[in-house]
């Protein structure tokens, strides 16, 4: 396995397709390969290392997710009961309907109210503004500030959908989130570090970044229009008043890896309690039947991209992760679980074949056409290899 991926990866960092990149994968009993071949960031020397911080983003959602399962376990949250149970906000929720002549945004009550599993399962009807020009209508409008900017007023959007119609991706963990500080009684990232990271040794994972961390932080590349990668500056803000469930963690591929590892191994590792299997079991069922998730429409210097893991294949979602229902072109079984980050980071864990990955590189926007081929092949080669 290990010459293959090596020259995978080395390959695409050595040619420029990406500026760098770290993969490992891992089964119940540890790691199985890991890599880091490229550079940090282009405008220095530093090489990629396997313990590179990056800003992994959506991965956020899982461990979020996690943390509020600790508390349903706990019986101090109900996943069918109102989501306002716990945030008395999520109850004032309008739906957004319409814009009048003048550009007023036209709202009104959904018929049904948001449950805390709608936020799970991203369909609450919240989206992100990325993802939809009314919202972004909306925030000019009334002068909504967007979620990157860490303020909590950012949590304030309507909904586009009555709650339980549609899978729509959003801030929806943004407010799980919420909902655990607002039980547990403590902040999103001090929860994580008690109750998740700190059990599993996981070291390198957070919303604030240690001196330790930022040492070792990999530079967010963006895109120009001729495809070239630039190196920036940026970094999720330091100290904001709410932490983003949704997306503002930092981590490694080491302790991502370890987290994933816990979830194939039915919420336990090294001697650590994470989750009871029963909650595993939900967080690797299909939770929307009847739905299936859509291909996403994402603008980029490069033109528009159709986000889509799957031609072909309908997926569903669980509590936490993306599933798909048939195997993938690459080998993936079906029922594996899976998600990403905004700066091209993805993770899968396939509990058919035992075995798990992670891959970070740090390019946004999302879903870069090279991150995703070397992904894919990256994939391919560990099922022919396993």
């Amino acid at each position: 396995m290990k010459a293959a991926l090596d020259e995978i990866l080395a390959r695409s960092a050595e040619s420029g397709e990406v500026p760098g990149v770290v993969a490992m994968v891992g089964d119940i009993r540890g790691s199985l390969y890991e890599g880091a071949f490229g550079k940090r960031s282009l405008a220095g020397p530093d090489p990629m290392t396997t313990d590179t911080v990056a800003w992994v983003a959506s991965m956020t959602k899982a461990v979020t997710t996690v943390a509020l399962m600790q508390l349903v376990e706990e019986g101090k949250v109900d996943l069918d009961a109102p989501a306002g149970r716990y945030c008395p906000e999520i109850g004032k929720a309008q739906l957004l309907h319409d814009f009048d002549a003048d550009g007023k945004p036209l709202t009104r009550t959904p018929r049904t109210p948001v449950t805390v599993r709608h936020l799970l399962t991203h369909t609450s009807g919240y989206c992100y503004d990325f993802a939809s020009s009314a919202i972004r209508k909306y925030m000019k409008a009334t002068g909504l500030p967007g979620t990157n900017t860490g303020l909590k007023a950012s949590l304030a959007a309507p909904l586009i959908a009555e709650p339980g119609s549609a899978f729509i991706y959003g801030i929806s963990t943004d407010w799980a989130g919420q909902i655990v500080e607002a039980v547990s009684g403590k902040r999103l990232g001090e929860v994580f570090a008690e109750r998740i990271f700190g059990p599993l040794g996981m070291t390198d994972s957070m919303f604030r970044l240690g001196a330790s961390q930022q040492a070792r932080r990999a530079a967010v590349h963006g895109v120009k229009e001729d495809g070239s990668y630039v190196p920036t500056d940026m970094v999720v803000v330091q100290e904001p008043e709410f932490e983003s469930g949704g997306g503002g963690m930092y981590s490694t591929a080491p302790d991502y890896l370890t987290f994933v590892r816990m979830i194939l191994n039915g919420g336990e590792l090294n001697g650590a309690r994470i989750l009871k299997p029963e909650s595993i079991v939900a967080l690797s069922t299909d939770q929307i039947p009847d739905l299936s998730i859509p291909a996403m429409g994402l603008m980029s210097p490069m033109g528009l991209r159709s986000v889509d893991f799957f031609p072909g294949i309908s997926t569903g979602w669980s509590l936490a992760f993306e599933i798909n229902r048939e195997q993938s072109a690459e080998g993936r079984s079906p029922g594996s679980l899976f998600w990403g980050g905004f700066a091209n980071t993805y993770y899968w864990i396939d509990p058919a074949k035992g075995v798990a990955a992670v891959f970070l590189t740090q390019i946004v926007p999302f879903y870069d056409p090279r991150a995703v081929k070397l992904f894919k092949a990256f994939e391919t080669a560990v099922y022919r290899a396993i």
